[in-house]
Formats: structure tokens, sequence, C-alpha cells
């Protein structure tokens, strides 16, 4: 089985701007997230041995990453770029709102598929996720939690449950939730609500 948990809330999330391989840092919500997710974990696997915290190498899901570790009593971190999130080339670290009224058509149906000059396409972060899910041991015996970001986690999903790249495309992408990959499906848990 696999855990998929998007990276905390960040100031680029609060300001809409797109972060791709660029970075910033967890807002205070978004730390409280982390440790939600931490806390949410610890309840399902209980005995965190045997289990591997695989991560982005990106700031982001690394902290997040960080965070819920000391949540399960110090499982280490690895980290993999693989699971980092698409590049949008020359629009990482862009306020969203300037491009959408610059470029309209640029973010299609789905808000995200599109090739940005330098950027990755569906096809390039589709073959490194691939190619992650298939370096896993086979299930039963996979016991993967995966800190990962937006765009990365909803192709993982879809290459996971066999769906198109439009329904991956439209798929959630909580900061609070955790995603569950088993036996080809995909369920949500999400954390309490946080005050």
């Amino acid at each position: 089985m696999i855990y998929l948990v998007r990276h905390g809330q960040t100031e680029f999330n609060r300001e809409r701007r797109i972060q791709g391989h660029v970075d910033s840092p967890l807002t205070e919500l978004g730390v409280r997230q982390a440790r939600a997710v931490g806390r949410l974990l610890r309840d399902l696997i209980r005995e965190p041995e045997g289990w591997r915290l695989v991560s982005s190498p990106l700031g982001r899901a690394h902290a997040t990453a960080e965070l819920i570790s000391a949540r399960l009593g110090g499982l280490p971190v690895e980290l993999d770029d693989r699971l980092k999130e698409m590049s949008w080339g020359a629009y990482d670290g862009r306020l969203r709102a300037k491009l959408e009224a610059q470029e309209p058509e640029t973010f299609g149906r789905t808000g995200w598929a599109f090739d940005a000059g330098a950027g990755e396409s569906y096809e390039d972060v589709s073959a490194r996720l691939d190619d992650w899910l298939a370096s896993l041991p086979p299930e039963p015996e996979r016991r993967i939690i995966a800190v990962s970001h937006g765009v990365s986690g909803r192709v993982l999903r879809g290459l996971y449950a066999n769906l198109d790249r439009d329904e991956a495309g439209l798929q959630d992408v909580p900061q609070d939730a955790v995603y569950l990959l088993q036996h080809g499906g995909v369920g949500r848990i999400d954390c309490e609500p946080l005050e």
C-alpha cells in the first residue's frame, strides 16, 4: 500500500502563485496540516517499523515529510527526484491570476495540463512517476508513505487507478488528507478539521 500526501500550504499557495520547481516555505497553516497528517498516519499505520517515508526533494515537501517523521517516531525521510512537482518552466513563480488574464487558453479544462515552454509535459511527469511506481516492491509487501505535490500527486493517483489524462487532472488536491493507493484503487482519508 501507498499513503500519498501533498505538502502543507505554502506562501505561494496562499498567494495563488505557481510553484513548479521553485519553492516557498510552509505557512503556519501548512505546518499544522503536516502535523495533522502525521497524526493521522500514526493512527493508520500504528507501528512505523517496516515503512518507508519517501519525499520529493523540493523544500515544501521535504519540510512536510520531516514534520510527519516526527509524528512517526523519527522514521527516516528518503528523497526521490521522481516525486517532484511538474515544472512549469518560465511560469514557475508567477502569479496565476496574471497568467490567466494574459493567456486564458493556456490552462485548459483541467487548469494545469499545458506545455509551458521549457516546462514539463504531462508525458514527462507521467513517465517519471510511472518509473517510481515500477521501482516499488509488489503489493502486499509495499509499505510506503509518499510526500509529493498537487499536479504530480494527481498524475500518480491517475497512473495507479488507470485514469485518463483529463480524469487525473480533475482530481482534488487537498493538503489535509491522505490518499490510500491499494489493490488498484484510490481512497481518500481526511484529517480532523484544524481549528
